[in-house]
């Protein structure tokens, strides 16, 4: 089949795997959208050296198997190809999202100001602790449906986990180009970041667990935790 007239460049550029073309001293000659997002969170030099360390020893291309996480970001494995001493390409692809057992019982969701909810749950933790903390939300977030009492034993337990920290920074904020699909429908995702000097993991399963049946996807690292909340309206 002859391929020589196909502009192959529009399928990459919706393809939701990062791709990336590099020329041999890491400039980048080409991104596509999803690769374009990802830059935001890591930078050229670290996945351009990746690229350099998994190539394949001669010409042509290599897929190799490894975990990376960049903040949200979650790659289960890469491809690595070149053709020329010039130019050498990068694709991530992503791991996917465990389907949830459970169907979101929307309809019993309450159209909340998710600002208000956590100033709210941040004012209780305060009660209690006085770390310092810095705050940051977008004002402009619109109110989306959420399960509010789950979500707030959520955020409580979120919050407990940083009671000895020295200092707390909160950010809130929508991500763009990014989405999950619920119930087979896209939705944009809101996310909860909370990150300080060290945190307490003794409730990191029941964490999950909450997150899970809101369908919230919980990163928890040592230093922080994001929450990733569907946007739901």
């Amino acid at each position: 089949m002859n391929t020589t007239s196909i502009d192959f460049q529009s399928f990459v550029e919706w393809d939701n795997s990062p791709f990336i073309l590099f020329n041999n001293s890491g400039k980048i000659l080409y991104l596509n959208n999803a690769a374009e997002i990802l830059f935001g969170y890591v930078s050229k030099k670290e996945l351009y050296d990746i690229a350099v360390s998994y190539a394949p020893q001669s010409f042509g291309y290599k897929t190799t198997s490894l975990a990376l996480c960049y903040d949200s970001f979650l790659f289960h494995a890469i491809t690595v190809g070149y053709e020329n001493e010039e130019q050498i390409s990068l694709r991530l692809y992503n791991t996917p999202r465990i389907k949830p057992k459970l169907k979101l019982q929307t309809d019993k969701f309450i159209t909340t100001d998710i600002n208000i909810l956590l100033e709210a749950n941040i004012a209780l933790f305060k009660t209690k602790n006085n770390n310092p903390l810095k705050l940051l939300t977008d004002q402009d977030l619109p109110p989306f449906k959420i399960d509010q009492n789950n979500f707030s034993k959520l955020l409580r337990k979120v919050l407990n986990a940083f009671r000895a920290s020295d200092s707390i920074d909160i950010t809130l904020k929508l991500l763009i180009g990014q989405h999950v699909i619920i119930e087979e429908e896209k939705k944009a995702i809101v996310q909860l970041h909370i990150k300080a000097n060290g945190r307490y993991s003794d409730d990191d399963d029941e964490i999950q667990t909450l997150s899970s049946q809101s369908q919230i996807k919980s990163l928890l690292k040592e230093y922080s935790i994001t929450l990733e909340i569907p946007f739901i309206q």
